[in-house]
């Protein structure tokens, strides 16, 4: 058996046995009573839980980036570093994160603070490492400046409304950073930190846990090798790679789970590569590693993944997660069917490739079978002369689930068009595309006509329903809008995808 062993600030912990489902939030307060991180809503939404994990970069340093400890099971911290509020305090000092907070009284009633703590101390940590970069005169303008520490601290609520003292505590923290590296003991102990996490990084990791005569298992592979041979052993076992949506089964329904299966150390799911027409996504890479691969590309991505949550909810989340728990509101597979995505599945030795409109069956029903899971997925490049358009309509703007989302990619060539795919989450059991709607548009002139025939067709292609969201007439009216809209705005020509910008 291998043991789960990480860095708590500067102390190795190691765990030969414990419930898989355990939060980190859970063992940071009942394990080891250090409850400077409070619970607030156990569903990764108000960032009181917040703390930072440091993990080795390709070019041997360490990257911090802020999770939400309440959805993040303990085991799945093999091989980093985790730092809370406690361990900021250095030689009887306040941190400067902390110290900024004071200064500009930014605690209100204080539960909120650690969490906003954490989320400046690793938004400090991404601007000391921009030190060496850029120039004092590159730096982005006062509004540039707000706006990406509105960003920063989106995953964070405040229910005493007191953000403005909060905000310029992190614009002074922000300018400090770029201006020269803060000379904290993580900063000091950077070489020792990596040296001693790259020493255990491929460590297998497997434990058994019992309690009241019911045994749990847990694993880590660190190979597609690997975990397609624990799926043939265990193929109900139930696999995590950021939590974001499995971990409310624990937090939520109280749920258990017997076999635990982590994909954030598979090297090959891991990965983001590309070829000359494909992007390649590991199923474990998260939203925060593809985002500025995708949005070089397809631009209008950039808002989509943004809202799609916070920025600990972006440091966790997968897309291949977002694929694989087939939800009809998530937001990427609609993105993915309009740009004619496929996913590349993998049972024991063999692989297959599908294409993702033919992935989704039924509600919560995918292609998978016994011991298959999704390994990566493949995206087009653009081409010539296509056209890209992502819509999120929710009821907040940011870190909110979508009533509906639509996605539209049109090839358009002397104004007919060549070819047109769609993507509509939130209008049917599952992630579809307008069939009916296509195939009035395909082969013919891109005009408004065409498109108000297109509108109506949605009606054929989707009866969706009424829920806390939206109404079902409410969706089908913006679906239908939101096809004019795409349609009004491609005649802008500002968006047409060229592959020379991306060469």
């Amino acid at each position: 058996m291998g043991a789960v062993r990480f860095l708590l600030n500067d102390q190795w912990q190691e765990i030969t046995s414990i419930d898989p489902k355990k939060s980190v939030l859970d063992y940071l307060r009942e394990n080891l009573n250090l409850v400077g991180t409070k619970e607030g809503c156990a569903s990764g939404d108000c960032g009181a839980c917040t703390v930072v994990v440091g993990t080795v970069g390709t070019n041997q340093s360490m990257q911090y980036k802020a999770i939400n400890s309440c959805i993040t099971q303990v085991v799945t911290l093999h091989g980093k570093q985790l730092i809370t509020v406690e361990h900021l305090r250095q030689d009887g000092d306040l941190h400067p994160v902390q110290q900024a907070l004071v200064d500009n009284h930014g605690s209100q009633c204080g539960f909120c603070t650690p969490g906003f703590v954490m989320s400046i101390f690793a938004m400090s940590k991404d601007e000391e490492a921009l030190f060496e970069e850029i120039r004092q005169d590159e730096l982005p303008n006062k509004d540039a400046q707000r706006e990406e520490v509105l960003e920063a601290l989106s995953g964070n609520l405040c229910r005493c409304t007191g953000y403005r003292p909060i905000i310029d505590a992190a614009l002074g923290i922000k300018k400090q950073a770029r201006k020269a590296k803060t000379n904290d003991c993580f900063a000091r102990k950077q070489a020792k930190t990596v040296a001693e996490l790259n020493a255990i990084s491929s460590q297998p990791v497997f434990f058994e846990y019992t309690r009241n005569g019911n045994r749990k298992r847990y694993f880590s592979p660190t190979s597609v090798a690997e975990l397609a041979e624990i799926l043939s052993a265990y193929p109900n076992a139930r696999l995590v790679a950021g939590g974001t949506d499995l971990s409310l089964e624990f937090t939520q329904a109280l749920k258990g789970v017997d076999v635990l299966v982590y994909l954030g150390r598979v090297a090959e799911m891991c990965r983001l590569t590309e070829s000359d027409n494909h992007i390649e996504i590991g199923a474990a890479v998260t939203y925060s590693e593809a985002r500025d691969t995708l949005v070089g590309y397809y631009p209008d991505m950039g808002e989509l993944i943004d809202r799609l949550g916070s920025r600990q909810v972006r440091n966790q989340g997968t897309i291949g997660g977002n694929i694989g728990n087939a939800s009809p509101i998530g937001d990427m597979p609609p993105v993915l069917l309009a740009l004619g995505a496929s996913v590349v599945l993998r049972r024991g030795a063999q692989q297959r490739e599908l294409p993702l409109e033919r992935f989704f069956i039924d509600y919560k029903q995918t292609a998978l079978r016994e011991c298959e899971f999704i390994e990566r997925i493949r995206v087009p490049k653009p081409v010539d002369n296509q056209i890209f358009r992502v819509y999120k309509i929710s009821k907040r703007i940011e870190d909110d689930i979508s009533a509906t989302c639509a996605a539209f990619s049109v090839f358009i060539n002397d104004n007919t068009v060549d070819d047109i795919r769609t993507g509509f989450g939130g209008m049917a059991a599952v992630p579809k595309s307008a069939k009916n709607a296509e195939e009035i548009l395909r082969g013919g002139q891109w005009h408004r006509d065409a498109i108000e025939k297109a509108q109506q067709a949605l009606s054929n292609d989707f009866s969706p329903l009424s829920d806390f969201r939206a109404s079902a007439e409410y969706r089908m009216r913006v679906s239908q809008n939101l096809f004019m809209r795409f349609y009004l705005e491609s005649q802008q020509g500002a968006d047409i995808v060229r592959v020379t910008q991306h060469a």
